[in-house]
Formats: C-alpha cells, structure tokens, sequence
C-alpha cells in the first residue's frame, strides 16, 4: 500500500512539476525492467492466485519471495545511478535482509496484527504461522532482525490498515524521488530499455 501511495503520489507531483516548467513529463531512463517483471511475478503468483497458493507449500513460497526480492536488488543496483535508486536499494535490501533472517516471509509481531485483524481471528493462528498474504506470525523476541518486520501502521482513524516495514519506507521514498525528478534531456524522448 505504501509503495502504491508513492508511485501515484510521485506520478502526480512529477506531472504536475513537468506542467509548471512548460515541459511534457519523462519516466527516467529505467535500464533492465525485465528484472522488475521477475521480482513481480512470483508475488503476483503465490500472493494472489488462491489455487497455487494453496498448493506451494511454505518452504517454496517463502524460497520465491526471498528469490522476488533478490531480482528487485538487482534491478536497484543496476539503476544505482538514478536519483532515488539508493533508496530504493537499501529498502530492497532491508527487506531481503528480514525475510531471509525469517524463512523468506516478513514477520509481524501480534500486537501489530491485533491491528489488522479481530482478536478472535489473531487467537486461531499459531505463532511461526503465515500471517496474510506475505507475513509470518512471530514474537519480537523470536523474530531476527526485528526492527525491520512489518511494524508500522497508518493512524488509527485510516480507513485501510496494513502493516509496513522499514524497508518498504526507504522503497516508497526511492520510488517517489525517482518520478518527480526531471529528464535529463526534455527534448528528446526517453527508452525504457528491457
């Protein structure tokens, strides 16, 4: 949700910039998008179609999430050079840090899933189960890397909630600085290379 608020957050500001300057608005030069398509897919895969879902079992669907992430890290590190890509990076990198440290999913501790969940539903799952769609349930004091799991939540009064981590704040910030920069060049149009 963070990253989804950032890329239509920075679309619209760099829109907006590239009106105020009287020029028309440029997605950066992106170089091997292809990974991004990688990173996604086993997401999309395991995350969101129900039938496979149930049918990869934990250890394969948290090896796919943790290979997800590394294709991300990769695409960052190639495009290091593009301003936000750095924030990018580390977020990639926070968050491939904490999901590998914990079995390949990100963990979220209980009283941050009492949040998003009745506490009637919280109680029916076991600690070191799948959470979600991506979390694994864990105590702090048995999570690796616990200052990076999915412990942030939006205000109370926000209508959605979902936790977010460390990691996704350094990735929705990278992703929102790379669209609002202006082109290098506003005249001549720019490739997107795959």
């Amino acid at each position: 949700m963070i990253l989804l608020a950032a890329l239509v957050l920075g679309l619209a500001v760099g829109l907006g910039m590239a009106r105020l300057r009287g020029q028309p608005y440029q997605l950066p030069d992106l170089r091997h998008l292809w990974l991004v398509f990688l990173a996604f897919l086993p997401q999309f895969a395991i995350l969101y179609i129900p039938a496979l879902r149930e049918q990869i079992p934990d250890l394969w669907a948290g090896i796919f999430l943790t290979a997800s992430q590394a294709f991300l890290l990769g695409f960052a590190w190639l495009n290091r050079k593009l301003p936000g890509m750095m924030a990018l990076l580390v977020g990639a990198a926070l968050n491939f840090l904490v999901m590998t440290a914990n079995g390949g999913f990100m963990p979220i501790n209980p009283q941050t899933a009492s949040r998003l969940v009745p506490q009637e539903v919280l109680e029916e799952i076991p600690i070191g189960s799948r959470f979600g769609l991506k979390d694994i349930l864990l105590d702090p004091q048995d999570t690796r890397f616990e200052i990076l799991a999915d412990r942030f939540l939006p205000p109370a009064w926000s209508s959605y909630q979902v936790a977010f981590s460390l990691g996704d704040v350094f990735l929705a910030v990278g992703v929102f600085w790379l669209l609002i920069q202006p082109s290098k060049n506003s005249t001549e149009p720019k490739r997107i290379l795959i």
